[in-house]
């Protein structure tokens, strides 16, 4: 096979079966059966892991160009959001306890740092153009809510987008410095929670946080880790925000299936 199509993991059936109702409703051509679908997904799927150009997936895994449309189509019309959506309203125990945090990804090449690129998500950091990832994860590390920033904004600007995606308010809100302002710790406390985040050394009104609580905070950074594992997260590949959005929403969406086969 060209480029190893064996060596990223398939759809499995379970995978299938949660995908096929959103993907064939939402999909702007209905006449492709279903296998068909299910196909262009298992390319999708090849292409995120490992982040080889479009024009390189296997021909057994279909037509480059037409894999390529359909992922556009489908990052257009949303089901990956909704995808999410269903699976990170759940509700319950996990909620109670949720994470934020950030993590640069740098583009393939200068060339896609290029004029209008911060409204791509694109921006100048130390050592070259980067994008942002914020998420919100549950209390087991599973993304709740993604959003995407220029990489020299502030985490504590994502804050809002991060907090209005989901409506599941946290008891305990896990962050690190970035996101200590007198502002966010309000707006947490308004519902009833409780806000863990370090507070900046030049503040003059410090706040503790417990240390056993606060650890959990590994949890959003081991799934920062499993996000890119998919080369497609781990390195910007796509010009347009909402492309490379889709592939980190596709990455979550999975991690989500397979913590829920898991247990």
């Amino acid at each position: 096979m060209k480029g190893g199509a064996g060596a990223a993991r398939l759809l499995t059936d379970e995978e299938w079966a949660f995908f096929e109702p959103f993907v064939i409703e939402t999909g702007p051509f209905r006449g492709r059966p279903p296998g068909g679908h299910r196909r262009v997904l298992d390319a999708i799927f090849w292409v995120a892991r490992t982040g080889t150009p479009w024009r390189d997936l296997p021909p057994e895994l279909g037509n480059w160009n037409s894999v390529h449309r359909q992922y556009r189509r489908w990052t257009t019309s949303g089901p990956w959001d909704e995808l999410l959506q269903v699976l990170a309203d759940g509700g319950g125990d996990a909620d109670a306890l949720q994470m934020i945090d950030s993590t640069i990804v740098r583009p393939i090449t200068a060339r896609l740092a290029q004029k209008g690129t911060h409204r791509q998500g694109l921006g100048c950091l130390h050592g070259g153009f980067s994008t942002k990832v914020h998420l919100r994860t549950d209390a087991y590390g599973l993304p709740i809510s993604l959003t995407l920033m220029p990489g020299e904004a502030h985490d504590s600007t994502a804050y809002d987008v991060l907090m209005e995606e989901r409506d599941n308010d946290p008891g305990i809100l896990l962050a690190d410095r970035g996101y200590d302002s007198d502002a966010i710790r309000q707006d947490v406390r308004d519902p009833g929670g409780q806000p863990e985040i370090p507070t900046k050394r030049n503040r003059r009104i410090q706040h503790s946080v417990q240390q056993l609580r606060y650890a959990l905070g590994n949890r959003i950074e081991r799934c920062i880790n499993r996000l890119k594992n998919c080369r497609r997260v781990a390195t910007r590949y796509d010009k347009t925000a909402g492309s490379f959005l889709g592939f980190v929403q596709l990455a979550a969406i999975r991690l989500w299936i397979s913590f829920a086969h898991a247990v």
